[in-house]
């Protein structure tokens, strides 16, 4: 058995099943993410948010998978009584892209929807999030790396109701610079030169009323990485978009989801410190107030 503390992961992602009394983990569980081939995707499952068994595989790339490489940010979303995983992968020659994979259970195995990804083949993207609509339309949510477009933007695209193909054009929600907290960032790009660029990451959107649709996603702030939170002013997909002027996790962690614990209660899950080897699951109950999220206490 595991404690959290054991557990190196980014971009962490729960899953409640509460006819199991279980809760499963998933993230980018490879040692070194950045460089070297990718591993796959490992699952932790857990009755109290604390203990964990694994990891279990729940995902490994089988012959002629096209992703070799930055085997990124697994989510997972039970979808008409299937398990569907979305996950970024990158090969030499190939631009980074969300594919969409799938399984019966939450342990996997994943496969593959389709031979390719859903995002778009000439965009570098990551980070796609199933969104459904109010009418019960699928849609992925998606960045646009910064690294191609140096003000990384956010993305939605609707899918065919199966998941195995887009349906549309994409639509653009937001650029990065449009939230006032956002600073640039400095990386190294493969070994090479440092660039320079603002990040748009791990988008999660999520209802707190029936009328009002938000988002969670993360970036570069003045204390490092960072979660803010967007609102549509529509209450649909398609925005405006408005962004909160601070942002609502501030130091040195980031890539948030929210999930309703076996108790019911809303649960931030995020990664924390954003360095590696260090980076571990954080867990906040949080709650809608005064218009934005706050930790609470309860």
């Amino acid at each position: 058995m595991l404690r959290r503390s054991d557990i190196q992961i980014r971009d962490p992602f729960v899953v409640t099943v509460p006819e199991e009394g279980l809760y499963y983990l998933y993230g980018t569980t490879d040692r070194n993410a950045w460089s070297g081939p990718g591993t796959g995707f490992d699952v932790y499952r857990s009755r109290d948010l604390a203990h964990w068994e694994g990891p279990f595989p729940a995902f490994r790339p089988e012959t002629g998978f096209w992703g070799t490489e930055n085997f990124w940010a697994p989510e997972v979303h039970c979808w008409r009584g299937m398990y569907y995983m979305f996950a970024s992968f990158k090969a030499p020659g190939r631009r980074r892209a969300t594919q969409i994979l799938a399984a019966n259970g939450p342990l996997g195995p994943f496969r593959p929807l389709s031979d390719r990804p859903a995002t778009p083949p000439d965009w570098e993207c990551l980070d796609g999030t199933l969104y459904v609509d109010r009418q019960g339309d699928p849609w992925i949510v998606f960045c646009r790396e910064w690294l191609q477009v140096t003000d990384g933007e956010m993305y939605a695209l609707r899918l065919s109701a199966d998941l195995t193909a887009t349906a549309g054009e994409p639509v653009k929600l937001f650029a990065a610079t449009e939230a006032p907290w956002v600073r640039s960032a400095v990386y190294e790009v493969s070994g090479q030169e440092e660039a320079r660029g603002f990040v748009t990451d791990g988008p999660f959107l999520f209802r707190p009323a029936e009328q009002e649709l938000w988002m969670l996603w993360s970036s570069h702030g003045d204390e490092g990485y960072a979660v803010g939170v967007a609102k549509s002013a529509s209450g649909e997909i398609e925005g405006p978009w408005i962004q909160e002027k601070l942002p609502f996790f501030r130091r040195d962690g980031g890539h948030g989801m929210l999930f309703a614990d076996l108790e019911g209660r809303l649960t931030l899950a995020l990664h924390c410190p954003n360095r590696t080897p260090d980076e571990r699951p954080v867990f906040f109950r949080v709650k809608p107030e005064g218009g934005t999220l706050v930790i609470s206490a309860d």
